[in-house]
């Protein structure tokens, strides 16, 4: 983006410092790999990886008819959801089409949070304010909030190191901390600092998500890479672990084109309950003209986004995300195809580079020893 500002984490400095390989993404000019993507990957399947993930926003809504007007913004039930517990849905257009993927954390009564991408940020914030009751409160956090994603198998015991005990999450829940007596020191000006830490996470390992205030960036960054068995992951790996879940990319799998119908099949949509696009959505969910299929192929030939996908020579759809997998060690794609291509086993045949090459459809996550659950 030659001649375009782009914006910076507070860990910029430091990924440059790293000798960290920067590229644009959604606006922010982020780390894309250090080491290189296989170890990368390989290293967070194995061990513990430290994602900077500052670039992505954070919005709290609260008030009596914050839950309402989130009921009405989002696919997902969010009434229902305890105080510490997080839900991943959809906020839609009118026409169904899909604004934003995020996740809503109840914080407290009537205290939520909601975490979005980057690139749908500032339009992400415009939307919802204008769709919200005269008595709920809407406050951008995005500036003042640091984001750092822990993830790996050993996620916590690499934690605790640093920072000592931790409290024990469950899956998809959050919990606030202020143990940081071990990291700050005991007469720290900074030991009040308020830590969310959270267990969602983006690569089907175990992992956390740590929230808290961005003028403490540089120092929790620094003290989790002092234990030598946490390292920096780039968004390169990101993607590929994320890939091998089968978990959906925005501007990928998901976009304003469509609705969610046939990439969720239903799930994080409320069936029994009104929001805006759920007309569209139910009418897609009943009678699906594409079907989000996951496709192994046998080489490592990668396919990308827009390769075309065909059955017995008539054109299904394409490719929305692919890379060779690798854990698998061969290449694999997400696809958005006619609903009578995407049965399992089906045998489809995708362009790449001028050339067809088969593809079997198959069932996700490719990478099927993935520890966030457990």
């Amino acid at each position: 983006m030659e001649g375009t500002f782009l914006k910076h984490t507070p860990l910029h400095e430091e990924h440059i410092t790293l000798g960290a390989r920067m590229a644009e993404f959604g606006g922010w000019d982020m780390p894309i790999q250090y080491e290189g993507i296989l170890a990368e990957h390989q290293h967070t399947r194995t061990q513990t990886g430290l994602f900077d993930i500052c670039h992505m926003g954070e919005f709290e809504l609260t008030g009596p008819t914050a839950a309402a007007d989130l009921e009405n913004l989002l696919t997902m039930k969010v009434s229902t959801l305890a105080v510490g517990q997080c839900r991943y849905g959809f906020m839609l257009n009118e026409e169904g089409g899909v604004i934003d993927d995020l996740t809503c954390y109840c914080l407290d009564d009537a205290r939520y949070m909601l975490v979005v991408n980057a690139a749908t940020r500032d339009g992400d914030a415009e939307w919802i304010q204008n769709h919200l009751s005269p008595e709920t409160v809407f406050t951008d956090r995005s500036n003042e909030l640091a984001k750092l994603d822990v993830q790996g198998p050993q996620a916590r015991t690499d934690l605790e190191k640093v920072f000592g005990s931790i409290p024990d999450i469950g899956y998809f829940r959050a919990e606030f901390f202020r143990g940081l007596e071990k990291l700050l020191g005991a007469g720290s000006a900074c030991l009040d600092t308020e830590m969310l830490i959270s267990r969602t996470g983006y690569t089907g390992e175990l992992g956390y998500e740590l929230y808290f205030p961005a003028s403490e960036a540089v120092r929790i960054w620094r003290a989790l890479l002092g234990n030598e068995n946490i390292k920096p992951i780039g968004l390169g790996a990101r993607d590929t672990l994320r890939l091998e879940m089968g978990y959906s990319l925005y501007g990928h799998e998901l976009s304003t084109d469509r609705t969610p119908a046939g990439v969720s099949r239903g799930m994080f949509i409320k069936k029994d309950q009104d929001f805006i696009g759920r007309d569209a959505v139910m009418r897609d969910l009943e009678t699906p003209a594409e079907l989000l299929v996951a496709l192994e192929f046998e080489s490592k030939r990668a396919a990308r986004a827009h390769d075309k996908v065909f059955l017995r020579g008539l054109e299904m759809g394409e490719v929305t995300s692919g890379s060779v997998s690798p854990s698998l060690g061969k290449a694999v794609a997400l696809a958005l195809v006619k609903a009578d291509a995407a049965g399992l086993g089906t045998v489809l045949d995708v362009e790449i580079r001028g050339k067809q090459f088969p593809a079997t459809v198959v069932n996700l996550p490719f990478y099927p020893n993935g520890t966030a659950r457990g």
